[in-house]
C-alpha cells in the first residue's frame, strides 16, 4: 500500500491508523480489488470440485476392481468346493490350503489344557490327513508332559516316586487304595522331640528314618497296646515310652502281610532263630500305605509285602500258631474271637456307603 511507518501502528489484534487520508486510501484500494477477489474465490471452488470429482472416480474404479476380484475368488472357491474330493490341482489347491489353515486356527484355540484330557482334540476335515492330525496331537501332549515335568519341584518329585512304589505294591489289591492316592505322605509322624530321650540315645547311631504311632496286639490274648514304631537304617523298634519293647532287624523279616480290605492291620512275619525269641508282630496303623512304603524303601523289602484274603496265619512262638481273620461289617472292630483268633472287621465299602478313609 505504500504507507509510511508513522501513518499506522500494528497492535496484537488491530491496526491503528493515524491519519484519515490513510483510511480513505485503504477503502478505495479495497473497492478496486473486490472484483478480482470474487473471481479468485470462484476459480478456487471450481478447482476443488474438479479434484473431488477425480478422487471419487478413482475410489469408484478401485471398488469396482475389488468387487470383480472378489467375484472371481468366490467362483473359484465354489468350483474348488465342488471338486474338493478330487486330487490336488490348480482348481482346488487354494481351497484345500484354506481348509487346512482354518483347521489349524480352530485347533490352536481349542487345544487340550491337561495331559489327562483325551477328548477335546478336534476331528480333522477330510482334506487333512488323519496321520498329520495324530502327529500334531502327540507333539502337543509331549509338550504338555515336558512342561509338567519341568515344573515339578524336588519335594513333589519325591512324593510321586513314593506313590509309584505304593502303586506297585497295592494297586488293584487293597480295597481302599484309590482313596489314599490323593493323600500326601509326610516325612515322619513323630518328631524326634516327641521320642523319649533315653530311647533316642539308644538308637540315634542307627539314623532314624521314620516314626509313626501304632497299636500293637499282644501275642497272648491280643490285647491292644499303644506304641511307637521307629524305623532306622537297620531295624524297626517297637517303643513304649522310655522302653524298647522289641527290635526287629530287617534281615529277620521274612514277610509282611496285610488284608485286601480297608483295615490297617499289618503282620510282620519274623524268623525265630531260637525258642526264646518273640514271634510274629501284629500292629494296627492308621497310615498303612505311608508306613509300608517307607519301610519297603528303607529296608529294600518291596517283594515281601503280600496282600491276602480271608485270614493271615501268625506264629506266636516256635511251634505255636494262630491267625488273624478278616471280614466286612457296618462298623470297624478288632477283638479276640471265640476260636482264639484275632477278628478284624472292616467297613463295608462295597455297600455304597461313603465312609471316610483314614489310612494313608
Amino acid at each position: 500500500m505504500g504507507y509510511l511507518p508513522d501513518e499506522y501502528k500494528m497492535g496484537r489484534t488491530k491496526i491503528f491508523i493515524r491519519h484519515p487520508r490513510t483510511l480513505y486510501a485503504t477503502e478505495d484500494a479495497y473497492e478496486k480489488c473486490k472484483h478480482d477477489l470474487g473471481e479468485f474465490e470462484l476459480n478456487l471452488k471450481s478447482t476443488k470440485l474438479q479434484i473431488e470429482t477425480c478422487w471419487r472416480g478413482a475410489q469408484a474404479r478401485k471398488e469396482k476392481e475389488k468387487r470383480a476380484w472378489a467375484v472371481k475368488v468366490i467362483k473359484k472357491f465354489i468350483k474348488a468346493y465342488i471338486n474338493r474330493g478330487e486330487a490336488k490341482s490348480t482348481d482346488n489347491s487354494e481351497y484345500l490350503a484354506f481348509v487346512r489353515q482354518s483347521y489349524l486356527n480352530r485347533l490352536k484355540n481349542n487345544l487340550p489344557k491337561t495331559v489327562l484330557d483325551k477328548t477335546t482334540w478336534l476331528t480333522p476335515p477330510s482334506v487333512v490327513a488323519e496321520v498329520a492330525s495324530e502327529i500334531l496331537r502327540k507333539l502337543h501332549y509331549r509338550l504338555m508332559v515336558r512342561r509338567y515335568v519341568r515344573g515339578i519341584t524336588p519335594q513333589r518329585k519325591a512324593q510321586l516316586q513314593l506313590k509309584i512304589v505304593t502303586s506297585s505294591i497295592f494297586k488293584d489289591k487293597k480295597e481302599n487304595y484309590p482313596q489314599s492316592v490323593s493323600q500326601p505322605f509326610l516325612d515322619t509322624r513323630i518328631s524326634e522331640q516327641e521320642i523319649n530321650s533315653r530311647v533316642l540315645s539308644m538308637i540315634r547311631n542307627e539314623h532314624i528314618k521314620y516314626s509313626v504311632p501304632v497299636i500293637k496286639y499282644d501275642r497272648n490274648g491280643f490285647k491292644p497296646r499303644p506304641r511307637q514304631l521307629i524305623l532306622t537304617q537297620t531295624a524297626a523298634y517297637v517303643v513304649e515310652e522310655a522302653k524298647v519293647k522289641q527290635r526287629v532287624s530287617y534281615s529277620s523279616l521274612k514277610g509282611i502281610s496285610v488284608s485286601n480290605l480297608s483295615d490297617g492291620i499289618i503282620v510282620f512275619h519274623i524268623t525265630c532263630e531260637n525258642p526264646k525269641q518273640k514271634g510274629d508282630l501284629v500292629i494296627q496303623c492308621d497310615h498303612l500305605y505311608e508306613f509300608l512304603t517307607k519301610l519297603s524303601i528303607i529296608a529294600n523289602k518291596q517283594n515281601i509285602i503280600k496282600v491276602v484274603q480271608g485270614s493271615i496265619k501268625i506264629e506266636i512262638q516256635t511251634g505255636k500258631e494262630s491267625a488273624v481273620d478278616f471280614s466286612r461289617g457296618q462298623e470297624p472292630q478288632v477283638y479276640k474271637a471265640k476260636n482264639g483268633h484275632l477278628m478284624v472287621v472292616s467297613l463295608d465299602l462295597c455297600s455304597g456307603l461313603n465312609f471316610p478313609c483314614r489310612i494313608q
